[in-house]
C-alpha cells in the first residue's frame, strides 16, 4: 500500500442524472440567488437511465457498468452528476457525503480546475465524484482504512479480484486467531471472527496492492454492514438494534462476496493519474492542485468527532491491529486514537488557518456544517484573509445515522465555502 503503481486506461460510465441538486448560493455580502443547475444530456451506450427522483439515488448501487468511448480522458459534465459517481458504494460512515454529491457536483462543476486534492477523503466518495468528472485526483487521509477504501476506488484503474483471486482468498489458511481471541464477546459471532481471520491473511499476502485494497474496502463495508448502528461502540448481545434488515441477517463471508461485486463495479480509468495515500492534510505538499476539498473533522456542539472511536475496528483490521496501540482493558477493545488539532476547539481555529494558509494558492472548496465549530461566519472571515472571493452555497440535510432515536436530532444546513 506504501507505493503502489496508479495506471489509467479506460473510460467511466456516462449515463446521466438530473432533477435535483436545487440550493442557495450566497456571496459574502449575504446576497442569495436561486441555483438550479440541473439539465438533461445524452447518454453515452445502450442501458441509459434518468433518474428524476432524489429518493431512487440510494437504490442505484450497482446499476451501472458500461464504460465512456475511447479516448485519453473522460468528457467533462455540465449540469448533471455522472451517474457513475452516485453508484458508488454507500457506506455508513459519520459525516459521509454520499447523498450530497448530485449539490457537491453542481457547485465543482461551475469551477474551473483540472487537478484536485481530496486531504480528508473519508469514504471517498467525493475524490471519487471528481474522478468521474474527469479530473486528476489525489485523496488522502490520516487514517489507514479510509486511504485504503481511496486506493481501491479513485487511486485504482483496472485491478479487481477475479473469482480464481477470491477463491485463493477465502481458502487462505489463517496465520493468526487475533480476531477470534480479542474479540470473543464483543463484536461478530465466532464463525464470523475466523472469517475475519482467514480472509485477512490471505489479504495481505496477495502481491497486487490495488487487488488488496479491493478487498478491504470490501471487508470494511461487510462489517459496517453486519454491524449494527455501523459503529464498533457497542458491543455484547445486541439484540435491542435488531430491527430485521437483512444486513444482519448475513454472515460476513455473505456480506463479502456482495461487496467485492460492488466494488468491482465502481472499477474504472478516467485516462488520468489519480491516486490515493495516507497523510496529515498539513504536511501534504500543496503545489500541485488546481482545486482542495476540505471536509476535516470540525467540532460539532455536543459530543465529539472521534472516528476512532466509533470505527477502531475497521482501522485496526487495515494492519491487523500491527501498527496501533491496542487498549485491551476496554469494553470494545479500542485503539488509541491520533491526535488531529480538528477535534478541540482550543485549536480547531488554528487548524483551519494553517489549511487554509497551505492551499492559499488553489482554489478552496469547504465542506461545513452548521453543527459545527468555529461558526460559518468565522470561517468566511478566515478564508477571506487569503481569497478575494469567498461564495457560501447552503443546503438543508438530514443525516440518517444509525438506527436509534437521536438520529432525529440530525437535520442541519450543509455548506460548501468557495474561495477563489
Amino acid at each position: 500500500m506504501d507505493d503502489p503503481s496508479w495506471r489509467m486506461s479506460a473510460g467511466p460510465c456516462a449515463r446521466m442524472v438530473r432533477g435535483w441538486g436545487h440550493g442557495l448560493e450566497r456571496d459574502r455580502r449575504g446576497k442569495h440567488s436561486p441555483f438550479v443547475p440541473m439539465a438533461s444530456f445524452p447518454c453515452y451506450g445502450s442501458d441509459a437511465r434518468l433518474l428524476t427522483e432524489p429518493a431512487m439515488l440510494h437504490e442505484t448501487d450497482d446499476l451501472f457498468s458500461s464504460a465512456w468511448p475511447d479516448g485519453p480522458a473522460a468528457p467533462k459534465l455540465v449540469g448533471a452528476a455522472p451517474a457513475r459517481a452516485l453508484a458508488y458504494p454507500e457506506l455508513r460512515y459519520m459525516g459521509s457525503k454520499r447523498r450530497l454529491l448530485p449539490w457537491i457536483h453542481a457547485v465543482l462543476d461551475e469551477l474551473d480546475f483540472e487537478s484536485a486534492l481530496d486531504p480528508f477523503c473519508g469514504t471517498g466518495c467525493v475524490a471519487y465524484l471528481m474522478k468521474a468528472m474527469g479530473r486528476r485526483v489525489t485523496a488522502s487521509d490520516f487514517l489507514l482504512f479510509p486511504s485504503i477504501i481511496a486506493a481501491a476506488t479513485v487511486g485504482n484503474s483496472s485491478a479487481m479480484l477475479d473469482s480464481g483471486t477470491l477463491g485463493r482468498l477465502l481458502s487462505h489458511a489463517p496465520d493468526d486467531d487475533f480476531i477470534a481471541r480479542t474479540f470473543d464477546g464483543v463484536f461478530f459471532t465466532a464463525a464470523d471472527r475466523a472469517f475475519l481471520d482467514r480472509v485477512s491473511a490471505g489479504l495481505r499476502a496477495l502481491d497486487d496492492p490495488d487487488r488488496r485494497a479491493v478487498g478491504y474496502a470490501a471487508l470494511f463495508r461487510s462489517c459496517l454492514k453486519r454491524q449494527p448502528r455501523g459503529v464498533f461502540t457497542v458491543s455484547g448481545d445486541l439484540a435491542r438494534y435488531d430491527d430485521g434488515r437483512r444486513d444482519l441477517r448475513l454472515s460476513l463471508e455473505e456480506h463479502f462476496h456482495e461487496q467485492v461485486e460492488a466494488f468491482n463495479a465502481v472499477v474504472f480509468s478516467n485516462g488520468r493519474d489519480c491516486g490515493a495515500m495516507r497523510a496529515d492534510a498539513l504536511a501534504i505538499d500543496p503545489s500541485d492542485y488546481d482545486l482542495v476539498y476540505l471536509d476535516p473533522p470540525y467540532v460539532p456542539r455536543s459530543d465529539d468527532n472521534c472516528y476512532v472511536k466509533r470505527y477502531h475496528f475497521l482501522e485496526g483490521l487495515a494492519s491487523y491491529w500491527k501498527d496501533v496501540e491496542l487498549m485491551p482493558q476496554t469494553k470494545v477493545k479500542k485503539i488509541a486514537k491520533r491526535y488531529t488539532p480538528f477535534s478541540y476547539r482550543r485549536t480547531a481555529l488554528a487548524a483551519f488557518e494553517a489549511l487554509f494558509e497551505r492551499f492559499a494558492r488553489s482554489t478552496i472548496v469547504l465542506s461545513y456544517s452548521s453543527n459545527g465549530y468555529p461558526d460559518l461566519a468565522t470561517l468566511e472571515g478566515l478564508l477571506s484573509r487569503y481569497k478575494s472571493r469567498v461564495t457560501v452555497h447552503e443546503r438543508p440535510h438530514r443525516y440518517h445515522f444509525g438506527t436509534h432515536g437521536s438520529v432525529k436530532r440530525a437535520s442541519v444546513t450543509e455548506y460548501l465555502i468557495v474561495g477563489r
